[in-house]
């Protein structure tokens, strides 16, 4: 088997439900991952928009969480970190944990989710920009996966 993100929310390509984008409840998704390889400490997730009028625009930074973890609830709480060891950085909507896909009216946009499977712990503060932890990542990345879905407003 492959090391696989899914979501029971959205399929793999397809549209991301109003409920998890700035037109809706604004929450994040839940997400579930299989088949992690051996050696991994921890992971890491981002999510991204590649198509924003401004460059790359990311809408979450999640990271330390847990090894023995396999799936993130529905609303993650929009805190620094989280009860269960996790942490989050800042997003480009300039806040702390997720925020929703929101595309400029009449537009449709990918977004990607890419969770990694790291060879060792993380020393990040909550916070973190996208730079810092992207340079993290790739240095201790031993596996990615990643589940894209599209929002489009009218």
């Amino acid at each position: 088997m492959a090391f696989e993100l899914t979501s029971s929310a959205f399929s793999s390509e397809e549209a991301i439900p109003d409920r998890y984008t700035c037109e809706g409840a604004d929450v994040s998704p839940p997400l579930t991952w299989s088949d992690a390889p051996e050696g991994t400490q921890e992971f890491a997730l981002t999510c991204e928009d590649p198509d924003a009028p401004g460059g790359t625009f990311t809408h979450w930074l999640l990271y330390n969480i847990p090894a023995a973890r396999t799936e993130l609830s529905e609303g993650v709480p929009r805190e620094p970190t989280l009860s269960w060891g996790a942490a989050q950085g800042r997003n480009d909507f300039g806040n702390v944990g997720y925020g929703g896909p929101c595309p400029p009216m009449g537009s449709t946009h990918r977004f990607h989710f890419r969770l990694y499977a790291l060879g060792q712990q993380l020393d990040l503060p909550p916070g973190a920009s996208r730079n810092q932890l992207l340079r993290e990542v790739e240095e201790h990345a031993i596996a990615r996966t990643g589940l894209m879905g599209r929002y489009g407003r009218p």
